[in-house]
């Protein structure tokens, strides 16, 4: 299989599962680590790949998402001729789903041990103590925040965090920080992506409000992060909390 990654938590998935598999990914695909030493070509962003160059990967299949990628690239692609499977991804069970029907597309010949190792990460969570709510930031300038049928906020809701935009009509609504202020959650979820939250730029904006700093890879991804991503969610939220 030769096999092209629009979508970084995907690119990880399949790098670790079908090795040598991969012959393309987007500027953002960051994980694994060794992924620049593999000799994979860099077609564009997300947003905004670089169709001719995919195409003069011949790829067999091209992975995308229908949150993360456009649909004039993928239409595109398809015009050409090139297989797209095209991810779903809400919450938790549909990321497992998902993850299995990439890799068996990818020629994987076992299911990874990561993966037991995440399903059972999750099925094994302990009920929360109290329930916690939330505001979720993932961008700043202007201010926009987690809303409804996000994967991140079901895995939030998972670890007993309610965050407080879940039924509202946007999944990504602007809200100014005046009103997430006024709106005084028990915390402030700041993820160091999409927009890079830290230490420095972000909790400035709630004084008086606890601030939990999070890895926005084991929050947003889907992939072998998740086998992880309680435990390392967990410590951070209830870091912010004491």
């Amino acid at each position: 299989m030769r096999v092209v990654s629009l979508v970084p938590s995907l690119t990880e998935a399949v790098a670790v599962s079908v090795p040598g598999a991969l012959v393309g990914v987007t500027d953002w695909c960051t994980h694994p680590a060794e992924l620049a030493d593999l000799g994979v070509s860099r077609i564009g962003g997300t947003k905004n790949p670089k169709v001719e160059r995919i195409l003069d990967l011949a790829p067999d299949l091209v992975i995308a998402n229908v949150e993360e990628n456009r649909e004039p690239d993928l239409a595109a692609l398809w015009e050409a001729g090139v297989e797209v499977l095209v991810t779903v991804v809400c919450d938790i069970p549909q990321a497992f789903a998902e993850l299995t029907r990439v890799l068996d597309a990818c020629g994987a010949t076992s299911r990874p041990r990561w993966l037991d190792e995440a399903e059972t990460a999750w099925s094994d969570l302990p009920p929360p103590e109290r329930r916690t709510t939330a505001v979720v930031p993932i961008w700043r300038r202007p201010w926009m925040v987690l809303g409804r049928d996000t994967f991140a906020g079901d895995v939030l809701s998972r670890l007993g965090v309610d965050h407080l935009y879940t039924t509202h009509a946007d999944r990504y609504p602007r809200v100014p920080v005046e009103e997430l202020r006024a709106a005084a959650p028990d915390v402030v979820v700041l993820p160091d992506e999409p927009y890079r939250f830290t230490a420095e730029d972000g909790p400035e904006a709630f004084p008086g409000l606890p601030c939990a700093l999070v890895s926005g890879r084991h929050l947003t991804w889907y992939g072998p992060s998740l086998a992880e991503a309680p435990r390392v969610l967990g410590e951070a939220l209830r870091a912010a909390r004491r």
